[in-house]
């Protein structure tokens, strides 16, 4: 006999953010039943909200039951005053409508009984060992697939989840274990709890056979890993970089907001994907040889960006995929050198061309379905627009408009504009038309470059010509290196279709390269005119 799960609920204070719907909502409390028989689960959502804006009726997503019989089936819906206070309801495709007795402003409550198999959002499968594994896996938008929710990144609200399992599984979440009680029939519940808001996009649940490690605090926040029994050695050497990873990105962005930090090897379709204070790895990052510590950064940094600090909507994704993306550079730059840093921005402009070329699609897209946002202007485009941010405004000032960006959004969603608007009140610049000709518009610079030395002027001519289509402006550097070996850089403000450049050198130069320091995204190489 399943445990039915309605409960009343002490109504705490909850904190809050703006939401761009008509509920904000500011707690869910999940009671989920899982089981080894089959792939149905039991819930119950206990979610507390604020009316935003007076309608007939609130709607939450949730899917509906599919042809291929997956899908959740609401049974009960009640007001905050308890079970025999249910409600007439709608389940229609992926929306659960419930009437509204509310006025704008009011703080309300409702329960839901739902029973279903998961038809996304929570992958029940077999790890690489044939065991038994249950892993939510939301982002972008696919936590309704098992969870009633808004599942919107604006709303963000604070969560728990209650799991019952059988008694074998360990069961991770975000934020703090609250308790963990054994029940009959070989079951086990776990309670976790997460005080700080999130988007649904990063609340999930893992039950799996786990061997779990400590790995040590960083400023009083302790590190674990949690890994696959069959390979417990080579996980717990891999996922211990997280520990040095995590204390470079305190001291660098502002101190973790979270409680813990848990890396977990798990059966997401993502090689990472950066749940609040629980992040889950391809099964495969575990290989004993520390493989992927590029891949632990960039999940880490998320926990700030995307986490904490969430773009208002996946137009703006870059905010969060483009900031981890380059931070993992600066945390590789930090330890392995400058040298390093280059490479991988050499690669990346590289793939960033090559993307651009194909799609013509600005960074800042409103596209869909979202999942089509995991592309190179997401990630590495908007790693590059940091990197030559950075190269703009020095490293001093970068590193002060990442903090204070963070410390302004944390907690909340930001849009570009919000980010330009910190970077700009820091450095006292107008950045306007770097913004712009970056994040809006679908292009990079072409550029056809050359050069000719003048012998009786002792001078070189440098002509640049901007082949494609928007006019950029921008800084290069050209450098020049004599028979001796010696280097010459200057830098040069693009700010023309065609644009000439004359520079006093007593000798003819050997060599002559463009953006020496690799410091712009940019297509093209400086070939000398005889």
């Amino acid at each position: 006999m399943l445990r039915q799960f309605f409960i009343l609920l002490f109504i705490g204070s909850f904190v809050g953010t703006n939401a761009q719907s008509p509920i904000d909502v500011l707690h869910y409390r999940f009671h989920i039943e899982i089981t080894d028989n089959n792939d149905s689960i039991y819930g119950a959502a206990i979610i507390q909200f604020v009316v935003r804006e007076k309608r007939p009726a609130i709607e939450l997503d949730l899917t509906a039951i599919k042809k291929d019989g997956k899908g959740m089936l609401a049974t009960v819906v009640a007001y905050r005053t308890g079970y025999s206070n249910s409600v007439t309801f709608k389940q229609e495709k992926d929306k659960l409508i419930i009437p509204s007795k509310w006025n704008k402003g009011d703080t309300a409550e409702v329960i839901i009984n739902y029973k279903g198999i998961p038809a996304d959002g929570l992958i029940i499968s077999k790890n690489k060992y044939g065991h038994r594994t249950f892993f939510s896996d939301n982002w972008p938008d696919r936590a309704h697939n098992w969870i009633p929710c808004v599942d919107n990144p604006a709303d963000k609200a604070t969560v728990e989840f209650l799991v019952i399992a059988p008694s074998h599984y360990q069961v991770i979440s975000n934020g703090l274990q609250i308790e963990e009680s054994t029940l009959p029939d070989n079951k086990r519940e776990t309670h976790w709890k997460e005080n700080i808001p999130l988007p649904t996009k990063v609340m999930v649940i893992g039950a799996a056979d786990f061997a779990v490690n400590y790995v040590g605090h960083v400023n009083c926040v302790p590190v674990y890993s949690w890994v696959f029994p069959e390979n417990r050695n080579e996980g717990f050497y891999d996922y211990a970089t997280a520990k040095d990873i995590l204390a470079f990105y305190d001291n660098y962005i502002g101190t973790y907001p979270y409680e813990k930090l848990a890396n977990v090897q798990s059966k997401t379709i993502f090689g990472g994907m950066e749940n609040a204070s629980a992040i889950f790895y391809f099964e495969n990052s575990v290989t004993g040889e520390r493989r992927e510590e590029s891949l632990i950064a960039h999940e880490i940094v998320h926990q700030w960006f995307g986490d904490m600090a969430t773009e208002k909507s996946f137009a703006h994704v870059w905010l969060s995929e483009g900031f981890a993306t380059y931070l993992t550079h600066v945390f590789i730059e930090s330890k392995y050198g400058t040298d390093s840093l280059n490479k991988r921005m050499k690669n990346e402009r590289e793939e960033v061309i090559d993307f651009v070329k194909s799609t013509a699609k600005p960074v800042v897209d409103s596209v869909s379905p979202y999942m089509q946002l995991l592309n190179a202007n997401s990630y590495q485009k908007g790693g590059w627009v940091l990197h030559m941010l950075r190269r703009e405004l020095g490293d001093s000032i970068f590193k002060k408009c990442i903090r204070q960006y963070y410390a302004a959004y944390a907690g909340s969603n930001a849009e570009t504009a919000d980010f330009r608007k910190v970077v700009e009140k820091i450095s006292g610049k107008d950045l306007s038309t770097f913004f712009k000709q970056w994040l809006f518009t679908p292009e990079n610079p072409s550029l056809d470059m050359s050069w000719k030395y003048d012998l009786k002027k002792k001078e070189v001519l440098v002509n640049i010509v901007q082949q494609q289509k928007t006019e950029f402006r921008f800084p290069i550097e050209i450098a020049f290196i004599n028979s001796k070996g010696k280097k010459i850089i200057e830098k040069l403000v693009v700010d023309k279709k065609i644009k000439s450049f004359t520079i006093a050198m007593t000798e003819k130069p050997v060599t002559v390269m463009a953006d020496p320091n690799v410091s712009l995204l940019f297509e093209g190489f400086v070939k000398e005119i005889k």
